[in-house]
């Protein structure tokens, strides 16, 4: 089992917060759609925690659901945190943007 120091966990959170709240604001400033990456953010992190590839969800659907599932399960509090960090920053793009848009801002 890897450790993981307290410094780390703490620059992750910061990281995806940053990352996820920056690729949310650009998409939000480009395609005018306010929750885009909240809505997208949970595919994403089917891409980061799965290593199974996308077309078996279609053509052996059971095996991947169930391992989705598995590796769910599998995640540590820690692992749970930083992805829930990144939901946290796409959240916030979109009241950032909504505010602004609010305030008179107009994106393009």
């Amino acid at each position: 089992m890897q450790t993981i120091s307290i410094a780390q966990v703490m620059l992750s959170i910061l990281i995806f917060m940053v990352m996820f709240f920056g690729i949310g604001f650009l998409l939000n400033m480009l395609l005018r759609m306010t929750w885009l990456m909240a809505i997208i953010y949970p595919i994403v992190v089917i891409f980061i925690i799965d290593d199974i590839p996308m077309y078996q969800y279609v053509t052996k659907p059971g095996f991947a659901f169930s391992e989705l599932g598995s590796n769910i399960l599998s995640l540590h509090m820690v692992d749970i945190v930083i992805l829930s960090s990144g939901l946290v920053g796409a959240i916030i793009s979109g009241f950032v943007m909504k505010a602004l848009r609010k305030q008179g801002y107009q994106m393009f």
